[in-house]
């Protein structure tokens, strides 16, 4: 692996830093406080289109679509300086990171017309409906149904933690159509659709963007089918892979442990204490950067990605962990109303090892996949 930026990737980093210092208002680190409030949702709708039509938005994905066959390194970069102000984009990151691209290769040619091109104006917000109350990561278990009724699907079912759902217009469903692993089936379903509804779920951690989303009775076309019924399981593990390190959370735990050690050089109590836990928080920021650009080297070298993936999503987990935990120790004031910032970092720490798959899945992943331990003690 080469190290070193070259001088075009310097330069599109400094793009998409000059860009944040003109969009950004001077506001933005009180609305980045609640990743899926209702005032960053509004925002991030503003910014995605200021974003498109700078170009910065999918640079990375094909002409055709609105992008500049720009390769994965642009494309991190990107996510990389998103996440370190806070996220802006808010949850049109999953358009960019995943739905998008999975959409570009299993959807269908009508499909593809009508939901990708907003994506590339950033003016559409989707949710995801994985998580079930029985079925969190794994999703072998889950129990919405859609049965089919001549060229409709009928819907029943609950979603829970499904991020965005009060903002989304559309939603990317899963839901049982037969048995097993291979009874799963992808549905593109707008969420305006008679028989859903919507129930937020209260944070304890600030303004959520978490919710439970019932289906009752819900009819969509059997055109709302992505790829073929029974294929949901290929298309997630796809999914996955592009979401679980499409998604550099170490960007902004790196930069929050910097702002919290110049917050502590500030007052003079950057102690030995605060400077060994400094230096190992500093170093799991730098371990997740790494193992993540190992992902990006292999995709842009067209190599297949397996459980690697779930290397890189542990080791951001455990980054912002640690700085989450440095700042509760170091500076608890911060997370009482000092620094706006810190707290939603903090709260981001919180959920980090939940969203994008649960953490516990991955190393469960890692040790069959990777290591290829036994499931059973021999």
């Amino acid at each position: 692996m080469e190290f070193q930026w070259n001088k075009e990737q310097q330069a599109f980093r400094a793009t998409v830093r000059e860009f944040l210092d003109r969009h950004l208002p001077d506001n933005w680190e009180r609305i980045a406080h609640g990743p899926g409030s209702t005032a960053q949702s509004h925002f991030s709708r503003q910014f995605c289109a200021n974003l498109a039509a700078a170009g910065l938005l999918v640079p990375h994905w094909p002409q055709r679509w609105g992008g500049q066959d720009a390769d994965a390194w642009s494309a991190f970069i990107l996510a990389e300086e998103m996440w370190a102000a806070g996220e802006p984009r808010g949850g049109q990151y999953m358009n960019v990171n995943w739905i998008g691209p999975t959409l570009m290769r299993f959807g269908s040619e009508a499909q593809q017309r009508r939901y990708i091109p907003p994506m590339a104006q950033g003016e559409t917000l989707w949710c995801q409906g994985f998580s079930e109350p029985e079925a969190g990561s794994d999703l072998a278990s889950l129990r919405t149904k859609a049965e089919r009724n001549q060229d409709q699907y009928c819907i029943n079912g609950q979603k829970i933690w499904t991020s965005y759902a009060a903002e989304a217009e559309t939603c990317f469903l899963l839901a049982r159509t037969g048995s097993g692993k291979k009874g799963i089936s992808i549905f593109l379903v707008p969420m305006d659709t008679p028989g859903i509804t919507v129930v937020e779920i209260p944070s304890l951690i600030g303004e959520g963007d978490i919710h439970e989303v019932f289906f009752e009775n819900v009819m969509v076309p059997a055109s709302a089918m992505l790829g073929e019924e029974g294929q949901a399981w290929d298309i997630v593990r796809t999914a996955l892979s592009l979401e679980r390190v499409g998604i550099p959370r170490f960007a902004l735990a790196s930069r929050m442990l910097r702002r919290a050690i110049a917050m502590l050089k500030q007052r003079n109590d950057f102690h030995h204490g605060a400077v060994t836990q400094a230096a190992r928080a500093h170093a799991a920021c730098e371990a997740a950067r790494l193992f993540s650009y190992e992902i990006i080297d292999q995709r842009q070298k067209g190599n297949t990605v397996g459980a690697e993936a779930s290397v890189a999503r542990v080791a951001t987990v455990n980054a912002e962990r640690m700085v989450a935990e440095y700042v509760v120790e170091h500076l608890p004031e911060a997370l009482a109303g000092g620094d706006p910032l810190l707290l939603a970092h903090h709260q981001r720490g919180i959920v980090a090892g939940i969203a994008s798959g649960a953490a516990e899945i991955q190393l469960n992943l890692i040790a069959t996949q990777l290591l290829q331990l036994p499931r059973e003690p021999r």
